[in-house]
């Protein structure tokens, strides 16, 4: 369902690669790997005896039900990944993200400080990019992960130039 807030009329919505899909899931297995294998920790220690309390099915009911979590959290991510998206119109860089709870931030290129392009060894591995739009406010978290990194660096281009232009009052 599509609502005038989040997508607004006649905004072509530019996608991330797919392969964003992929860094999703290496993300997702290295922390769920770490959160189960914690959370197991007390069946193991009562299953040796070391410990009498938990009781037996508190401490198989905590693992499993962090192992549905991670499962749940697996169905989502390929979705997730579709949702993202980016616009750039004349004025500003509409991001837009979310499945459940939708959000569109508007970044308008004169309040852009500076543009980050960042690159961790899975999204190197795939060719991909994050950018990330810095301006005065603090509270601004605008960053567009999954791009290619062609895409990328002609987005920092593009957008750091279109941000010196606003702030020179061109």
């Amino acid at each position: 369902m599509h609502t005038a807030a989040i997508d607004p009329p006649g905004v072509e919505w530019l996608r991330v690669s797919s392969k964003y899909v992929t860094v999703r899931l290496v993300e997702w297995a290295v922390r769920n790997v770490i959160l189960v294998a914690a959370v197991s920790l007390p069946l193991l220690f009562v299953q040796l005896g070391w410990w009498t309390w938990p009781p037996l099915w508190f401490a198989v009911a905590l693992p499993a039900f962090f192992v549905v979590l991670a499962l749940w959290r697996l169905v989502l991510i390929p979705r997730q990944v579709r949702a993202i998206g980016y616009a750039e119109r004349n004025e500003d860089l509409l991001i837009r993200r979310g499945i459940f709870f939708q959000r569109t931030m508007v970044v308008p290129y004169g309040r852009m400080q500076y543009v980050d392009v960042a690159v961790g060894p899975v999204e190197r591995i795939l060719g991909l990019c994050t950018v990330k739009l810095h301006t005065a406010s603090a509270g601004t978290m605008a960053h567009l992960p999954g791009l290619p990194a062609a895409e990328g660096a002609r987005l920092r281009e593009q957008l750091s130039a279109r941000g010196e232009a606003r702030l020179a009052g061109l």
